[in-house]
């Protein structure tokens, strides 16, 4: 059994939740990881097409234009993306799915239970789950194993957000009307592209979702949900 050792660097965390999607964002770090392989933007957590099946998605190093993407490269080998699933409702990671570049193939693990919680991850590769060619500019590959879908690669950066105003609200210089109303804003985003990394997994993988945080039944009466967060982890 051959095992590869990762130290975490950074986590974006999210409640995920079947019947809607959630969402945590956190584009452009600071210096130490901004537009490298171990920036995470933003996770994805929703039901699929089929209410059977979890969709997982985290991207990672945006904003990039769409010339910018010109290497699969841009998904560093050494860098490690790990989604946590905790589904007993003590926000420790009781299983874990992992996905890792080896040349042009993105190799996804999982889910399974981790050897470690917390900043530190092995990989066991007996726990192969699928793979899949890294998708370039102009084409979109997708590929199923055991009930599981996998994607890697560029895709249009899905998040909102009007970053001129916000520059101008914390400068002072809009002050004091703030920010503007959604017919007058600006999305800085169209048009530009992060990496993204997909899987959809059948719920039987993910073993029974923990009570809401809020409640027996949850917010606003949602069922029962599982507490999702990623985190990028480099080899050591």
């Amino acid at each position: 059994m051959k095992k590869t050792k990762f130290y975490g660097l950074l986590a974006v965390v999210a409640l995920g939740v079947f019947s809607v999607v959630l969402i945590a964002a956190d584009h452009i770090d600071s210096p130490a990881v901004a537009g490298t392989a171990v920036d995470i933007a933003d996770l994805y957590a929703f039901e699929g097409s089929n209410p059977d099946n979890t969709v997982f998605i985290a991207t990672i190093q945006g904003p990039l234009t769409p010339g910018a993407v010109t290497e699969n490269a841009i998904f560093d080998e050494n860098v490690l993306i790990e989604f946590n699933i905790d589904n007993t409702g003590d926000f420790v990671e009781d299983l874990v799915i992992q996905a890792i570049r080896r040349d042009s193939v993105m190799y996804f693990f999982g889910p399974y239970a981790p050897a470690e919680v917390g900043m530190n991850s092995t990989i066991n590769r007996d726990n192969l789950a699928g793979q899949v060619e890294i998708s370039g500019i102009d084409e979109t590959i997708t590929s199923n194993n055991n009930g599981m879908s996998f994607y890697a690669g560029p895709r249009r950066d899905a998040f909102y957000f009007d970053f001129n105003q916000f520059n101008l609200v914390v400068s002072g210089a809009a002050a004091p009307e703030g920010f503007l109303p959604s017919g007058q804003a600006s999305d800085f985003f169209v048009g530009l592209n992060v990496m993204a990394v997909v899987v959809e997994v059948p719920n039987s993988m993910l073993g029974t979702a923990p009570a809401h945080v809020a409640g027996a039944v949850g917010i606003n009466g949602l069922p029962d949900a599982y507490n999702v967060w990623v985190t990028t982890k480099r080899k050591q």
